[in-house]
């Protein structure tokens, strides 16, 4: 009875905060009559369909996304949205299609509540695939309509705010996602005031004791915060007042979670933190900013070093703004942000300002967030291809809430995450820049492609025609767009390359069949294909190469029909085998446990998906496993074989101080070079020890020139090819 008339006072106390009634009285601040009772009418379709249904709290469901609405009023956005946000989980909860919305209420809004609505569950997906999935459609959506991420971040806001009826558990991996995806979204598309609720809320839920020790310690620690405010409030705008500046001073605590940041990134301690309190002052015109910066560092001691010009270099979602920190009152340090009131509304509303100025005010810089954020999207959404999850870790990783700027050679700045390489800032400038990247030049100096950039640096990017993306640049990139272009590259050429092998290894099956070499033509090809389900011949070469079909069954398909007293077909008696050069990339791969060189006798065997594994003939791999004979490739070297081949040496030496630096150079100097040393652990202590070394080759005579160096030091017992 307790809890029936508790759950009854709640409904109450919310039916007046985010009632229909409320939200109209807001409203009426800016919309017209007829848009307000389309509003209305969407309240009313809206509760019919979640009658029933209430909210882990108690209270009917029908508050949610009259809440949610509500925020987005607050924001001051269009009836459409307004409209799509009371009806944004129709689809989801109720039986009620986009077809039926669209009838009811128009096809924008149908759209709008559809590309919020998460995909239905699948059996045998799992929740974590099937949000990714869903997250992938609310990507989709916003590259037709931006106002379906302003649905899902109200939404999400609101359900921060109501957090306190779900378990522990739940609580903290909500609040994860939060700060992990949509806090940082609505930091790139500059919707700074649900990104700061956003933040705070999720540190409250996913660490509740660090919030509130935090929470107190930053209230001692700030004392009467209120007086200090109004103190430096009134002395800024004194002054500002006095050079015939009318500007309007604003000062704040910093928010929790910005606080908690900047300790965690510049591994600071609390007492550390100097500038808890913020202040914005919001001038009129550009030149103004300027001017009151000097009055600024007049009135207040500037602190060398930080300050930030972002009105010059704007942030990527469009945000302008100059930074100071400054010693204030009582030796406190304090930042100032200074902008005119239109760089402030895009600061606080991002993508949200293009719809306010539709509402009325006058088109202008307002549409630069919204045509960045398209463009953000659009470059994430190439990689679309790839899967759901990996779609979702380029998001995060690309959700960088710090930047720098760099130059080209020409003086163009280019905006990039921090920890960006010189990798990423030639895929930033242009796509085939990054493909033919050999050497950068930063300030002036060649410096290693996975080298950090650092703010104001001038970038110089070297280029060959001949050059081709690293697989191994995926292991320092930090931007989408650069992971994937190297991924579309490598994908590429491994398409191309099993459609090579493949072909090789069907010609080398006919022949041992005994056909002749122009079997693969148009008129034998094309039943071959109708009988696998193929439409390209190059597909089926591609699946030989890759392994999922093997080249000898392929083959027995071209065999012709046996005709009545003719001689059957039989294998030819003449050896064939494939010649490996060295070359052929990702499709062919050398065993780990035998590390075959040219000069070895060699055999191959075909695995699925990563098309032909060599070993050595004498490989303890190769006698346990004998393999069929569509299993087995027989293998030679080509007399142009070329490249590097690792090699695993095994070595007993006397172990004493500068062993490993003299056997590193007897190998630097035989022209190889180590790629990996194990030493057993705690081999200090040992008289003799094993060393194994993993050093690179280019065949049997260069390894046999390595170990006859090595053997010349006076400390090596032995050493041999492992």
């Amino acid at each position: 009875m307790i809890q029936k008339i508790g759950t009854a006072l709640r409904t109450q106390r919310v039916a007046r905060e985010f009632g229909i009634e409320t939200l109209v009285r807001l409203l009426s601040e800016y919309l017209p009559d007829e848009q307000i009772s389309e509003v209305r009418r969407a309240y009313v379709f809206g509760a019919e369909m979640h009658a029933g249904q209430s909210r882990s709290s108690g209270e009917p469901y029908i508050y949610h996304p009259l809440a949610v609405a509500r925020i987005l009023g607050e924001m001051r956005l269009d009836h459409v949205t307004l409209i799509a946000a009371i009806l944004h989980d129709v689809i989801e909860d109720s039986d009620v299609s986009k077809e039926e919305i669209a009838k009811q209420f128009g096809q924008e809004v149908a759209q709008l509540v559809d590309g919020v609505s998460k995909i239905e569950k699948i059996e045998g997906m799992s929740r974590q695939d099937r949000q990714a999935e869903s997250f992938r459609k609310l990507l989709m959506a916003m590259t037709d309509d931006l106002r379906v991420i302003l649905v899902k971040l109200a939404d999400r806001l609101h359900n921060m705010r109501t957090l306190g009826a779900m378990p522990l558990e739940k609580k903290r991996r909500i609040a994860a996602e939060t700060l992990e995806i949509y806090a940082p979204i609505a930091q790139r598309l500059g919707i700074n005031t649900l990104r700061r609720e956003l933040e705070d809320l999720a540190f409250a839920n996913q660490h509740p004791h660090r919030y509130e020790v935090f929470v107190k310690a930053v209230a001692e620690r700030l004392g009467d915060a209120k007086a200090l405010i109004r103190e430096i409030e009134q002395k800024l705008s004194r002054a500002l007042a006095d050079e015939g500046i009318g500007a309007t001073v604003v000062g704040r605590q910093k928010s929790y979670y910005s606080i908690y940041r900047k300790m965690q990134a510049k591994r600071l301690k609390f007492l550390d933190v100097m500038d808890l309190l913020g202040f914005r002052v919001l001038v009129s015109k550009l030149d103004e900013c300027y001017r009151a910066l000097g009055i600024v560092h007049h009135v207040m001691k500037p602190v060398p070093g930080l300050f930030d010009d972002y009105i010059a270099n704007s942030r990527g979602n469009g945000y302008q703004s100059l930074h100071t920190t400054c010693v204030g009152p009582e030796g406190k340090k304090i930042e100032v942000q200074i902008r005119t009131r239109e760089m402030h509304h895009v600061a606080e509303s991002g993508i949200a300002a293009h719809w306010q100025y539709k509402l009325g005010r006058k088109e202008n810089a307002n549409a630069a967030p919204q045509a960045r954020a398209r463009e953000w999207l659009q470059m994430l959404l190439e990689s679309s291809g790839s899967g759901s999850n990996e779609l979702v870790e380029n998001v995060k990783v690309d959700l960088f809430p710090d930047e720098i700027y760099v130059f080209t050679p020409r003086g163009e700045i280019r905006r990039l995450p921090r920890g960006a390489t010189p990798v990423d800032f030639a895929y930033t400038v242009h796509s085939e820049l990054g493909d033919r990247l050999v050497a950068a030049r930063v300030e002036g100096h060649l410096e290693p492609l996975n080298t950090p950039l650092k703010n104001g640096q001038t970038i110089e990017i070297i280029t060959s025609k001949h050059a081709r993306p690293n697989a191994a640049w995926l292991n320092y990139v930090k931007t989408a767009k650069a992971r994937m272009r190297i991924r579309a590259f490598l994908k590429d050429q491994r398409e191309d390359e099993a459609i090579r092998l493949g072909r090789r290894l069907l010609e080398i099956a006919l022949r041992e069949l005994g056909l002749p070499a122009n079997t693969l033509n148009a008129t034998n090809v094309a039943p071959v294909l109708k009988s696998y389900q193929l439409d390209e011949v190059e597909d089926l070469y591609a699946s030989i190469g890759t392994g999922e079909r093997l080249a000898p069954l392929v083959a027995r398909h071209f065999l012709p029909e046996p005709v009545a007293g003719s001689k059957p077909v039989t294998r030819s008696s003449d050896a064939l085998a494939l010649a490996v050069e060295g070359t052929e990339g990702l499709l062919v791969d050398y065993a780990k446990c035998c590390r075959p060189l040219p000069g070895d006798d060699i055999i191959g065997y075909v695995s699925t998906s990563r098309g032909i594994i060599i070993h050595r003939l004498d490989c303890e791999h190769v006698q346990q496993r004998k393999g069929g004979p569509g299993e087995r490739i027989a293998l030679v070297w080509s007399p142009k074989v070329q490249g590097d081949f690792m090699a695993e040496l095994k070595l007993q030496a006397v172990n004493r101080r500068g062993l490993l630096a003299g056997v590193a150079g007897a190998i630097t100097e035989a022209n190889s070079s180590i790629e990996n040393v194990q030493m057993p652990e705690g081999a200090s202590g040992e008289d003799v020890v094993e060393i194994r070394f993993l050093v690179t080759v280019r065949d049997r005579i260069h390894l046999a020139r390595v170990l006859k160096r090595v053997r010349r030091l006076s400390a090596v017992d032995k050493v041999s090819r492992a």
